[in-house]
């Protein structure tokens, strides 16, 4: 899909949207809907939601459900399929048009995203209102990184503020200061993640420096907005000695307060072989439990409050 079409849809109120989970609570306080947007201009090898890092409607292919009938290749008009063994697919001449998907009757073939508006989503959002009031909770907007959609989430946001429900925001904090301020007028709680804190090798891992993130993030410090420090502690990227101490440094430094440390794992390896993606984490394990609770008390022993999961 063209940046011109993107630029359109936004225009139309729309967002790209991949995921509503209900009952989630893991991504905030209280019972919370979190949203997920598509698009992201991070490449960590880790993420365990692939299917959000591009900013297009994806095809997403199940192999084991594939009846190698043929179906989808002979409706594709573009000629992007084709069966050897299982259905292959040339990105090049893909449209994103789901006719493919329509077409295949075993369900071997979704669609990973949906244009949706504000006030559909608020629609799915005002449902489960009496679960935030009881325990707390609230909805909170992931990706991705929903800054990749900032007029979509200032709007529903903006709206979600309007209505009384605390709005969250899970966010890897590269965007453009203007951008970021503009959202977080809405933002009653920022799930900020710190991931390497040296820029080079922040850009190693990730495909771009940090210099957005750590100006964005010492940007709430200052306006002392309520923000959760999400450390993703992943086995040859982020979980050397060196940078958690860097990390515990920086947010002493910015008087944070929380630290939540998500374990690395690889779940999501099936998914990448379904998006025809490389999966570049290769044998690495989570990390012990002993190890985790060792992590979980340097940073409690240097003031945080900490929590081991989201």
């Amino acid at each position: 899909m063209s940046d011109a079409r993107i630029a359109e849809e936004q225009k139309r109120d729309e967002g790209l949207v991949f995921n509503v989970m209900r009952f989630s609570v893991h991504d905030g306080p209280g019972i919370r809907t979190t949203v997920f947007l598509k698009g992201c201009p991070l490449r960590c090898p880790w993420c365990h939601n692939p299917e959000s890092q591009s900013a297009k409607l994806e095809v997403i292919y199940f192999p084991e459900r594939c009846a190698r009938c043929g179906d989808c290749v002979e409706a594709c008009p573009n000629h992007a399929l084709s069966l050897d063994g299982e259905v292959r697919i040339d990105e090049k001449l893909c449209r994103r048009c789901a006719i493919c998907v329509e077409a295949c009757l075993a369900r071997a073939r979704e669609l990973a995203g949906e244009w949706v508006s504000v006030g559909t989503l608020l629609s799915h959002v005002e449902r489960d209102r009496v679960f935030y009031e009881e325990s707390g909770g609230g909805v909170t907007l992931s990706g991705g990184e929903p800054l990749q959609q900032p007029r979509f989430a200032e709007r529903f946001l903006r709206a979600c503020r309007d209505r009384g429900i605390h709005t969250a925001l899970d966010t890897c904090g590269y965007a453009p200061a203007e951008s970021f301020r503009r959202v977080a007028e809405y933002v009653d709680l920022f799930l900020f993640d710190l991931k390497v804190i040296d820029r080079d090798r922040h850009r190693e891992s990730t495909g771009v420096p940090n210099d957005l993130i750590l100006a964005n993030l010492r940007w709430l410090a200052e306006q002392k907005r309520p923000v959760i420090v999400r450390v993703p502690v992943i086995p040859g990227h982020t979980d050397g000695e060196e940078n958690l101490a860097a990390i515990s440094k920086l947010a002493q430094s910015l008087g944070l307060s929380r630290v939540d440390l998500l374990p690395y794992h690889k779940i999501a390896a099936d998914k990448y072989r379904r998006l025809h993606l490389d999966y570049r984490m290769g044998g690495a394990e989570t990390l012990p439990a002993q190890r985790m609770s060792e992590i979980a008390k340097s940073f409690s022993h240097d003031g945080f409050r900490v929590r081991i999961g989201g």
